[in-house]
This record gives structure tokens, C-alpha cells and sequence, in this order.
């Protein structure tokens, strides 16, 4: 049975009782995926276990973008700008399908911002420290041009833009696509396992005590190394460990909005600043575009993270004053979602000027935990935290060196982005024959890559949208370790989000399939049922 079969679980759980692994990861998303698989592949006994799903929090929660952090040049920030910049190719020829190349405009304006000169200039460094190849390196702009390029933007203040290179993805889909290669690098990994406390040897860190959220009894999983990649959960478990001191986490809230593509029409991604000085994103998706991001001190409950109304209507008037035909509405809003950066607290530092660098703690315990850091820069976080885990507990072991650069995720198995598009137009003719709306040749591949052909061999007779995502939904039963609704509906497929309309049709056959698979009982599934519709009234309900 795959690794990554909800129906696993067992087996996998049985694995983490009795094994003495080299290396635990605790956390889920995108870096504690990228630790699990630099481990595994490199020849250490790896386990990951998340308290929630895979990705459920900051991972499924950012921009969607690979970028290179064009605004961390303001803070002097070379080295992540470098870092992050040439990462962006790495995880492109990884995951071609998924992390997909994006021109971005910026609009330079009159009344503020850098000059032409200056942003020139900055985006020469930028192509320079990300190594972007010549032909996509920065296009300066006159204002006409500007304006041929988006039309909406205001007559009277843009002055010129610039074109430049960036790279957009699914951060949960690039989260779940790293875990299920860990797995095939024979990492054990489960979802709603949570850690409760630490088991101690004279002092030093042996395993953890955890819970299977579906299971009954706690356990115990024994380890040489443990690494706590938990994000905004990072402060929690070094206060378990009793091990939080010196520096510590601030958490900053970043909300998007979803709007109809209708309702700004935007020609491609946009990058632009607006008169308080925060740069804000409109990026078109399919049918929608969505906006973001805000950046404000974040202080309530890290389990349940909402935008707000005022979140809200900062973006909405961001867009107004730099589109001013659009005119948005809160009403215009389908849908929203909100996550938090654990950043490193420094002390004066307002929220957008902290550091987006990555951190790694090192405990009396020996408990590592990393934090900071940006979704782009992942794979060399995951990199440092191996080394260290090597250096202090396998040095001398002939372990492989890290080669996460050269191992392709499970969905792709393509060389590169021609051979993408070779494939969307195969799936496109499949799609038109099975009765398809055309626009799920784009959507099935960008999330599925190669597995899209599995998928639409399991397609049943009836209603082909149902029975698309039925079929979708039996595969991230099989694949990719869905247990709830939410799994599915969010961080599988991101109907909540970009695909709303679709959702009212198929909500009943995906609670139905979730019954039938599961055997839930009749409560279980009114209690999941009415979760659901929580779920859609919140991206919405702004408080």
C-alpha cells in the first residue's frame, strides 16, 4: 500500500512505536517536508509527524510565490536576495508544472517610491544575485509602455514600470509533493500526530511523546536527533523543552483577498506600493484574482488565524487608489485566507522592517529549531539543519552530501517547462473528450503534474464535474494522506479559495465519499459537514 494512503496509517504508526529513528522532524509544512527529505535522501532513519495536516499552517498561507525577495533589497538584505533568488531555478527544474515562471510589472509612480534610475539599478543587483538568465532579466518601462502593459492603473501618477522574472506555485501542493518524495526516500510521515511533551536521557532529548489524533493511546517515538521545523508553534515546544531563551519569535499576520477575475482584470501579476509605503501583490488565477499581502503584529491564537475586516478594507483600498476604474467592494470579496511569519524578534523593529532570514536554535537539550525564513529558501534551510544534525550526532558516518537540488518531486518526472506544456495540451484534448469544461486542462496539471493521468482513469460516469472531483478526491486518498474535508477542499485542491462556485456543486458527493471511505458514522459526518460550512462562511465573515 502507498506510503501515503490514508488507509497507511496504521502501519505507519506502528513504525513510529517500535522504531529508533536517526532523525525526528516535528512540523508539517514546507520546511519540516524539505528537512524529512534532504534526511532520508542523504541515508538517515527519518520520521516527520504534524499535529495538523501537512501545510496547515504559514505553507498553505504565503503569496503563492517563488520569488527572490525583491524588497529585501531596501533592507540590505544581499545574501537572501542571492539565496532565495537562485533557489527560485532550482525549485522551477524540480517541479516544473508547480513552480511556474511569472513576469511581474512594476509601476513606478510620481509622488513616491524609487525613481526610474534607482529601481533600475536595484533590479540589475537583483537579476545579478538571483542569476536570471538574459532573457528574462528586467525590461525598464516608459510610461506609454506602462500603461499598453496594464491599463487600469492611474493616468495621472505612474511615470514608467519595469518588467522583471518571478515564479508563481501552490505552496500546499509544493508542501505535499515534497512530503510524498520524503516517503518514497523511506521517511515515515503522518499528519494529526501531535507532540506533546519531550522524553529526556540524562538531559538530552531521546524522542517525544505523541498522539495520533485518530488513534486512542498515547506513544512514544524514540530518536537520536530531534528538529522542531513547527513554524509559529517554534516558541511553544522550546517552552516545553524549557529551553526558550534569548531570542524569540514576533509573528506578523498576512491576509489575501480572492476576488472575481471579472472584478480586476488585471493582464499579468503586479507589484505595486501604495502611500504607506507596503508593496501589495494582484496576481490573476484562472477565473480569480487575488491581492495581498498586509503585514501587522499578530498577538491572538496561532491555531486559528482570520482576516479581518480592517485587514480587509486596506487591501480593497490599496486596489481602488492604484486601479481607480475598479472600484471593489468587501461584497466583491469570494473568498480570503490569513497566516502568520514567525519571525526573529528585534527589539525597535516595526513588522515589515524584520528579517525575513532563518534562524536555528540550538537547546542544552539538543532540541534544533528552525525559524524565520522564507517558502523560496527551503530547501537550503533544510540543508543547514541536516549538516548540523550530522555534525552533531552522525559525524563521521559516510553519509551522502545533500543532492535535494537534483531530485525531482513525485508529480513531475518532466525536464523542463516545454515538456509541461507538451502535456497540458494532451491533457486539454483528454479533458475535451471525457466532457470536461476546458479550463481543468490547466488546473489538473498545475496541481498533478504527470499523476493528472491517473486521476482522470478513475473518472466515472455521471456528472463530469462531480465525478472529476470524486475523482480527485479518491486519489488524495490513495496519494496523499487526506483525512478531512478541509484537507481536500483547501490545501489538496484550493477550491475554497479560487474555486468557489465549484465547491456548492460538489461539497455533498465529497462528504458522501468521505463517509463511504472512512465508514464515519452519521454524526461524524453532520459534525464535518457543518465544519465545512464554518469553513466557507469564514473567508467571508470578516470580524
Amino acid at each position: 500500500m502507498n506510503k501515503l494512503s490514508s488507509q497507511h496509517r496504521e502501519s505507519t504508526i506502528r513504525n513510529l512505536k517500535s522504531g529508533l529513528y536517526d532523525l525526528l522532524v516535528i512540523g508539517g509544512g514546507i520546511t519540516g517536508a524539505g528537512i524529512a527529505l534532504d534526511a532520508a535522501s542523504r541515508g538517515l532513519k527519518t520520521a516527520l509527524v504534524e499535529k495538523n495536516d501537512f501545510s496547515f499552517g504559514t505553507s498553505s498561507r504565503s503569496t503563492k510565490l517563488i520569488h527572490g525577495g525583491l524588497r529585501y533589497l531596501k533592507q540590505l538584505e544581499f545574501g537572501l536576495v542571492k539565496e532565495v533568488g537562485s533557489e527560485r531555478a532550482v525549485v522551477h527544474r524540480l517541479a516544473p508544472h508547480l513552480v511556474v515562471p511569472e513576469k511581474m510589472l512594476l509601476p513606478l509612480y510620481e509622488k513616491r517610491g524609487f525613481g526610474s534610475l534607482l529601481t533600475s539599478f536595484g533590479l540589475k543587483l537583483y537579476d545579478w544575485l538571483a542569476g536570471v538568465k538574459p532573457e528574462d532579466q528586467r525590461k525598464m518601462l516608459t510610461k506609454s509602455q506602462t500603461h499598453g502593459y496594464e491599463p487600469l492603473l492611474r493616468k495621472d501618477e505612474v511615470k514608467g514600470g519595469a518588467i522583471y522574472a518571478e515564479y508563481r506555485t501552490d505552496d500546499a501542493r509544493l508542501t505535499i509533493e515534497i512530503v510524498k518524495t520524503a516517503a518514497r526516500y523511506g521517511a515515515d510521515v503522518m499528519n494529526y500526530c501531535k507532540v506533546s511533551d519531550f522524553i529526556y536521557d540524562a538531559g538530552k532529548i531521546v524522542g517525544v511523546k505523541a498522539h495520533d489524533e485518530f488513534g486512542s493511546d498515547a506513544f512514544l517515538v524514540k530518536a537520536k536527533s530531534v528538529v522542531s521545523a513547527t513554524g509559529p508553534w517554534v516558541d511553544e515546544l522550546r517552552e516545553i523543552d524549557r529551553s526558550k531563551t534569548g531570542k524569540y519569535l514576533h509573528l506578523t499576520k498576512g491576509i489575501h483577498l480572492v476576488v472575481a477575475f471579472e472584478k480586476l482584470p488585471v493582464r499579468q501579476a503586479i507589484y505595486f506600493d501604495v502611500e504607506d509605503g507596503r508593496m501589495i501583490f494582484a496576481i490573476p488565477r484562472g477565473r480569480t484574482t487575488y491581492i495581498g499581502t498586509t503585514d501587522t503584529n499578530y498577538n491572538g491564537s496561532i491555531d486559528k488565524v482570520d482576516a479581518s475586516r480592517e485587514d480587509a478594507e486596506y487591501l480593497i483600498r490599496a486596489v481602488n487608489q492604484t486601479f481607480p476604474a475598479v472600484n471593489l467592494v468587501v461584497s466583491d470579496i469570494e473568498s480570503s485566507w490569513a497566516g502568520l511569519r514567525p519571525l526573529i524578534h528585534e527589539e525597535g523593529k516595526s513588522a515589515s522592517e524584520l528579517s525575513r532570514k532563518d534562524e536555528i536554535f540550538l537547546s542544552p537539550s539538543g532540541l534544533i529549531s528552525i525559524a524565520g525564513g522564507k517558502l523560496t529558501g527551503y530547501r537550503k534551510m533544510a540543508e543547514r539543519v541536516v549538516d548540523l544534525v550530522i555534525a552533531n550526532t552522525f559525524e563521521g558516518l559516510d553519509l551522502k552530501n545533500c543532492f535535494t537540488d537534483k531530485i525531482r518531486l513525485v508529480a513531475s518526472g518532466f525536464e523542463n517547462y516545454t515538456e509541461v506544456k507538451s502535456y497540458r495540451a494532451y491533457i486539454a484534448e483528454r479533458v475535451q473528450k471525457l466532457g470536461l469544461n476546458a479550463i481543468y486542462a490547466n488546473y489538473l496539471v498545475s496541481n498533478y503534474g504527470k499523476q493528472t493521468d491517473l486521476i482522470l482513469n478513475d473518472l466515472r460516469n455521471g456528472d463530469a464535474d462531480r465525478e472529476l472531483a470524486l475523482a480527485e478526491l479518491r486519489f488524495t486518498f490513495q496519494h496523499e494522506m487526506a483525512m478531512k474535508p478541509l484537507d481536500f477542499i483547501v490545501r489538496r485542491t484550493g477550491i475554497l479559495y479560487f474555486y468557489k462556485n465549484r465547491l456548492a456543486h460538489i461539497k455533498v458527493a465529497v462528504l458522501n465519499e468521505f463517509q463511504r471511505y472512512f465508514r464515519w458514522s452519521t454524526e461524524r459526518l453532520q459534525f464535518e459537514s457543518e465544519t465545512l460550512e464554518m469553513a466557507i462562511q469564514g473567508v467571508t465573515n470578516f470580524r
